[in-house]
């Protein structure tokens, strides 16, 4: 052994002392080798000093070997014991053992030899016992950490759900609140249009030119307020699952052509050209054509909106054989990629400041999706920042009435970011929107 053990030994007789000494000199261990006779002296000398083993008589004058190693491990002493002994009665070793001897050994069979090995066995033992020790108490801790943890986790968990619970609530409220309003709103806003209307008859009331004028902006604004109010009750009805498809048999193409048609001053104040070509084999479809007009108005409102210059084109065809697809496209201002995941969030707006440039709610693309997922669609859009979108309705020809609000779809995102990106798009089928203009 390389290291200098420290080491106590515990008997009362000198030759057997000198003998031991002797023999772990002879067997080259390296130590410091302290004495003492009696049980009392060597608790006294543990308590004091930290030994790396201790080799102790069976017989010492004051008490047995057994006693005193009891006394040890009952002082939370923790050392290799080697019991010396002269009798070989094989039930006083158990009881050694058991009491918490390291090792025990024959006093007639130490040798230099035997002793240096007992030696190297008994810390060898001891520090393996040692390293458990400490390994166990690390687990004991883990999983006391583990327990701590866990339960900290529940009681979070718990606060989460009580917090989900009250936002669901608050949710509730909110749209029960928006719903309300609107609905309140609109009777009074309904006869402001209604009145509006009235005074600008031609039989009507004789109203000045200025009088005729003030009247006119008070039933635009109405008008526009009204289709705020509905976006509004329309996503509340959506959100508490109140809205249902009525569906029905309509031609799309009649559809899209009224829509267009009451939509098209709107683009000639801008001074916009809309196009609109129809590859529908067979116009008629089974849908909700409220719903769908809604979505056509809608996605146009939006052209129109953010298109300054240019065209806007509507193309509607077949893409399979249940399966109908309604696209509109514009030369406006394009959505920037980092904006595409938020465009369907309800009340979300690229600019959200109160002075921006393009009025709403904010809840026009979030109903057009949620009526797509209701009637079994998808959404495509294809855009680039500065050059304009595309936006790709495909629905079902004929919706299922069983499954219209079930198996909903996320919309499929596209950007387009390459230079050669044009819009409208330079081919043999949008050349013939131009053969079509409104």
């Amino acid at each position: 052994m390389e290291e200098t053990l420290s080491i106590l030994l515990v008997d009362d007789d000198t030759v057997d002392r000198m003998a031991v000494r002797r023999a772990l000199t002879k067997a080259g261990v390296r130590m410091e080798l302290s004495e003492v006779g009696d049980c009392e002296s060597a608790i006294a000398a543990l308590k004091r000093n930290s030994y790396d083993c201790v080799f102790l008589d069976y017989r010492l004058p004051d008490q047995d070997g057994l006693t005193l190693i009891q006394k040890i491990r009952r002082a939370k002493i923790k050392v290799p014991l080697v019991v010396l002994t002269s009798q070989g009665d094989e039930q006083i070793a158990v009881e050694l053992m058991k009491a918490g001897a390291t090792d025990y050994l024959s006093k007639s069979r130490v040798s230099s030899e035997t002793l240096a090995q007992v030696l190297r066995n008994a810390i060898r033992v001891y520090r393996a016992e040692m390293q458990l020790a400490l390994a166990d108490r690390h687990i004991r801790e883990t999983n006391e950490e583990l327990i701590r943890k866990n339960y900290e986790l529940e009681k979070q968990q718990q606060q989460i759900e009580l917090q989900n619970l009250k936002l669901l609530e608050a949710s509730r409220l909110k749209t029960q609140f928006l719903a309300t309003m609107s609905h309140e709103l609109r009777t009074p806003l309904n006869a402001i249009i209604g009145f509006s209307q009235l005074l600008l008859r031609p039989k009507g009331a004789e109203l000045t030119l200025q009088q005729k004028d003030m009247m006119q902006r008070i039933l635009n604004n109405g008008k526009n307020l009204l289709v705020l109010l509905n976006e509004v009750l329309d996503f509340s009805n959506l959100e508490a699952g109140e809205m249902h498809l009525k569906p029905g048999i309509f031609d799309l193409s009649k559809i899209v052509n009224a829509t267009v048609a009451e939509m098209r001053s709107l683009a000639e104040a801008k001074k916009l050209t809309v196009l609109v070509q129809n590859q529908l084999q067979n116009p008629m479809v089974f849908n909700d054509s409220v719903r769908v007009r809604q979505i056509i108005t809608n996605l146009l409102s939006n052209a129109i909106k953010f298109t300054e210059s240019g065209t806007i084109w509507i193309d509607i065809k077949e893409v399979g054989p249940n399966k109908v697809a309604l696209t509109i496209g514009d030369t406006g201002i394009g959505i920037a990629a980092e904006h595409l995941n938020h465009i369907f969030e309800a009340f979300r707006q690229v600019d959200q400041s109160t002075t921006r440039k393009y009025p709403g709610t904010g809840l026009g693309l979030a109903i057009i999706d949620s009526l797509v997922q209701m009637m079994g669609g998808k959404i495509i859009i294809e855009t680039q920042l500065g050059h304009g979108s595309m936006f790709s309705i495909e629905i079902p020809r004929q919706i299922s009435l069983s499954n219209k609000d079930e198996n909903r779809k996320k919309p499929r995102l596209s950007s387009q970011d390459n230079e050669n990106y044009q819009y409208p798009p330079q081919s043999e089928t949008s050349l013939g929107y131009r053969n079509q203009k409104l």
